[in-house]
């Protein structure tokens, strides 16, 4: 047995141990994929009756850690588009190219639909003040990236790290594609802007094995001038009073 034959065949022991009234489930992640290990936790979505609500649980079954994405059927479309809107479509993507591992009245084949159109659709577009923002705090790490002594090897890297995630949410942006966080981080990076994507990790990696920022300054700069040039004075934003705790 494969190991993604193994996953599948634990999976679905799982479901039918833990969840009999579920309305179906997926195999998601690296394991639908044929790409988990003996000891890759397993991603599994779950559709649950109304009543059941929906949230997130992570557990150990036949010492194998599993977590557990649960919706109530009710909820699911809700449930989506909020998934969308954070630009990574985490539960989405569970159910797009994740392995049917039970069905009850085609509601899976339902939910793989919507999350097949949602992928396709893409994420949200960013909003100009969100562009302005995310400019603006990208030329702020340029500027910390630059000026930060190799000496500095703690402050160095931290920002080295900001940079890169800042990068990686904007680049994705104007290419239309799907960010991500943790590993998911450069995959979705290289399939957005593979030239320009390298550029920016190779740079990463310079900085953490040679305290060398060149790399990374040079591909966050192009960046910037990509998305409007850098953004340093003229940048406003006004804070909610809700923040300040005014009415």
């Amino acid at each position: 047995m494969t190991d993604q034959e193994a996953a599948f065949a634990h999976a679905t022991r799982l479901v039918a141990e833990l969840f009999p009234q579920a309305l179906g489930a997926v195999l998601g992640g690296s394991a639908a994929q044929g790409r988990s290990t003996p000891t890759s936790d397993l991603d599994i979505g779950i559709l649950l009756p109304a009543s059941a609500g929906s949230g997130r649980e992570v557990l150990r079954h036949e010492g194998r850690l599993v977590e557990l994405f649960l919706n109530s059927n009710e909820d699911l479309a809700e449930f989506f588009a909020w998934d969308r809107a954070r630009r990574r479509a985490t539960v989405v993507f569970v159910y797009a190219h994740g392995a049917a591992l039970a069905e009850s009245e085609g509601h899976v084949a339902r939910a793989r639909q919507m999350a097949e159109e949602i992928v396709k659709l893409g994420p949200p577009p960013l909003t100009t003040e969100q562009w302005r923002h995310g400019r603006y705090v990208l030329t702020c790490y340029f500027d910390d990236l630059v000026d930060t002594a190799p000496s500095k090897r703690h402050e160095q890297l931290a920002i080295a790290d900001h940079a890169l995630r800042e990068s990686a949410e904007l680049l994705t942006a104007r290419r239309g594609a799907w960010t991500g966080i943790g590993k998911w981080l450069p995959r979705r990076l290289v399939e957005a802007d593979a030239e320009l994507g390298t550029k920016l990790l190779d740079g990463h990696q310079a900085v953490a094995e040679h305290a060398d920022p060149t790399q990374l300054a040079s591909a966050v700069n192009e960046l910037l001038e990509l998305i409007g040039g850098p953004l340093r004075e003229g940048y406003s934003h006004r804070w909610p009073s809700s923040a300040t705790g005014r009415s």
